[in-house]
């Protein structure tokens, strides 16, 4: 039970593992431009509560193993750590 996450209500382990790649797979995450990409998907998944057990970012793709609370949708989790924010 100490893998478990609670809330009042409820007791969860939700991990998905998410990979993306970029358009026509260009290499442009690598230097600067992944040191960033890694900064802000801690940054984002930290302000929505989510937890990253592993990651890694490729040449031109990206993988993570993330735990994403149950009042988050998976469709939303991933809008947001890819940039694409709906109000």
């Amino acid at each position: 039970m100490k893998d478990y996450k609670s809330s009042s209500h409820a007791v969860w382990d939700c991990k998905y593992h998410l990979v993306w790649i970029t358009k026509y797979r260009y290499p442009v995450l690598v230097g600067d431009v992944g040191l960033r990409a890694r900064e802000l998907l801690r940054e984002i998944a930290r302000s929505l509560e989510m937890t990253i057990y592993a990651g890694a970012i490729n040449w031109d793709h990206v993988h993570m193993l993330v735990s994403i609370p149950p009042n988050v949708s998976v469709s939303r989790a991933v809008q947001f750590l890819k940039g694409k924010e709906l109000a």
